[in-house]
């Protein structure tokens, strides 16, 4: 199956070097290219992409403001961030922002494509340095007083531990013999007992409380 690609960079030299390489790969379609968060908008609505690789330092409209704006109009639309900045004030509100994936630009090409595969999968793609920022917070709202583990029910708890698997909503539905859309629902409670803004925050709550291997 084909995956459309948006490719957002201010840096022309950067841009087009990564679309070169994508357009190597056979599963990939570049359906086009933009210098910043404004032209962005305007062709994912035009385009509709399944997946888009978003700077964060932009002209007119950065990254992260562009990834709200876009996932309010697309929820379904995938947003890898990539990057050159790995400091907490930008990971976090990427994250928050709605990106499931936030890599820096010193990836590796095989290792970006491999990114893109799984976040289509729907498995989030997280640097190293942006999951130590994440923990780093996690641990910090817990210290905060954030609800505990011990408010979720017992199927709440089944499903964010698949969450922390990677799995996606129809997968989970198929390991705990329930309906997709019960499983968006215990998604939703456990998410909102917990304070945790994604499905990206309970994988990582649920290992930094270790619940899975």
């Amino acid at each position: 199956m084909t995956t459309k690609i948006l490719v957002v960079d201010d840096h022309h030299v950067v841009r087009r070097g990564l679309v070169l390489f994508l357009r190597t790969q056979k599963e990939i379609e570049i359906i086009g290219e933009a210098g910043n968060g404004v032209e962005a908008i305007e062709l994912t609505k035009r385009h509709q992409p399944d997946l888009i690789l978003m700077d964060l330092s932009m002209p007119e409209m950065d990254g992260i403001e562009a990834t709200k704006m876009i996932k309010n109009l697309y929820p379904t639309i995938k947003i890898i961030i990539l990057t050159s900045f790995s400091e907490q004030d930008h990971v976090i509100p990427a994250l928050e922002a709605g990106a499931s994936g936030y890599q820096l630009k010193d990836i590796q090409p095989d290792e970006l494509v491999q990114s893109i595969r799984n976040v289509m999968l729907g498995t989030n793609q997280l640097h190293p340095k942006a999951t130590s920022h994440l923990l780093a917070k996690l641990s910090t709202d817990r210290n905060q007083n954030r609800p505990s583990i011990y408010e979720l029910t017992k199927r709440e708890m089944e499903v964010l531990k698949e969450i922390a698997k990677g799995k996606s909503n129809k997968e989970i539905a198929t390991s705990l013999y329930i309906t997709e859309k019960t499983v968006k629902t215990h998604v939703s409670n456990l998410l909102s007992k917990l304070g945790l803004a994604d499905r990206t925050q309970a994988a990582l709550y649920a290992v930094k409380n270790r619940l899975v291997e």
